[in-house]
């Protein structure tokens, strides 16, 4: 097996995908909040978390769901911006955070969906999902089944609005999981999050995100509260080219949220930073081959590797690739034959696969016993 250890330069971008995954790069950092996680959207790295698989009511963030489905409707044409849903009485008579849509009502679908994202309503709520699914019962098992397709593995849905329901339940992890598929799934519909007020029937109400009012990046999600959950922050901001998303729960007040969450998000901006390494289809290192028409084979990513890391671990930062030397012909283009494996103080070491760039193909028969012999002789692989 062959290792070889190196320096790394910036240069690159993307890295791994949908999973949130933890890469130990965390500092201490206290936090008031009964769970919070914060978590890098590009690399899924996890700054800091506290009680993130533990049990708890979402509240109002369970919204982001149900806009989630509501999205994707509009995505596959299957509803409009313009089309105008009924409104039940259960609907009008829906306690709690309110558009004030009339009672027999009609309204447009985008104004149900500013009633959601921006004013919070659970009578908006409601009458979305009983035209979608006939019912807000039907709707809730489909907010449940498109969860566990996209990971959410300890939430359940009994409702469309977050109504206190003790089968309610979700993870400060799989909120984050949501929030960074809500970005990344509807780009053309995300832009409603950053709103700050909206009015509705001569009622104008502003969007409860606390972070969106002040000058941070902040372009989302969604708060919560009821007595059980306490207060609650679904939160994104971006700045330049890195954007972290932010769960916390469980906060006693409206202003205790407000100054935890900025806090919190200046601490992961500061503390951290995103280091890119290597384009995907750009060489690593090549790896030698056994009886092939070449003597060495350029191993590539498959995609644009970045990694989230303490500022000032950056330094200490190493990438080592590990491969069975010599690697035996024929190798096919996009064949893995070995891993680059990049490690950094008090971070979990990520390895990515590493392909072939091209194929090679295996010597004849006469060439394979000259190489052979080359080898015995000389000791250089052919």
């Amino acid at each position: 097996m062959k290792l070889a250890t190196f320096g790394l330069a910036a240069g690159a971008a993307l890295a791994l995908a949908f999973s949130i995954h933890d890469a130990r790069a965390q500092s201490t950092i206290e936090t008031a909040a009964k769970q919070m996680i914060m978590v890098d959207y590009k690399t899924g790295a996890v700054l800091a978390e506290k009680n993130a698989d533990e049990i708890m009511p979402p509240s109002s963030m369970s919204k982001i769901m149900t806009m989630y489905v509501v999205f994707d409707h509009l995505k596959q044409g299957r509803l409009s911006l313009d089309s105008d849903i009924p409104v039940s009485e259960k609907a009008w008579r829906k306690q709690g955070s309110k558009m004030f849509v009339g009672l027999n009502s009609r309204v447009k679908v985008e104004d149900l969906i500013r009633g959601v994202v921006v004013q919070s309503g659970n009578d908006a709520c409601i009458a979305l999902a009983e035209a979608l699914y006939g019912s807000e019962e039907k709707f809730s098992e489909e907010l449940t089944r498109r969860g566990k397709l996209m990971g959410l593995k300890n939430t359940n849905f009994t409702n469309s609005t977050g109504w206190p329901d003790d089968r309610h339940v979700t993870t400060a992890r799989d909120l984050a999981i949501l929030a960074k598929r809500m970005i990344a799934d509807f780009p053309d519909y995300y832009r409603y999050y950053s709103e700050l007020e909206y009015t509705y029937n001569d009622i104008k109400q502003g969007n409860r995100n606390p972070l969106l009012y002040k000058n941070l990046g902040a372009d989302g999600l969604k708060t919560g509260h009821t007595e059980a959950a306490g207060y609650g922050l679904t939160a994104s901001v971006k700045r330049d080219n890195r954007r972290l998303i932010l769960v916390v729960n469980g906060l006693k007040s409206m202003r205790e949220r407000a100054a935890e969450t900025e806090r919190l998000i200046e601490w992961g901006f500061r503390e951290y930073e995103n280091v890119a390494l290597f384009k995907a289809g750009q060489p690593v290192e090549k790896a030698e081959i056994w009886l092939g028409h070449d003597k060495t084979v350029p191993m590539v990513v498959n995609d644009d590797v970045e990694v989230t890391l303490l500022r000032r671990a950056r330094r200490d930062m190493k990438a080592t690739v590990i491969y069975e030397k010599p690697v035996a012909a024929p190798v096919a283009a996009g064949q893995e034959i070995g891993k680059l494996r990049v490690t950094a103080p008090n971070m979990q070491s990520i390895e990515v696969p590493l392909v072939a760039q091209q194929s090679v193909e295996r010597l004849g028969f006469l060439s394979r016993i000259g190489a052979a012999a080359q080898y015995l002789v000389f000791g250089a692989a052919r």
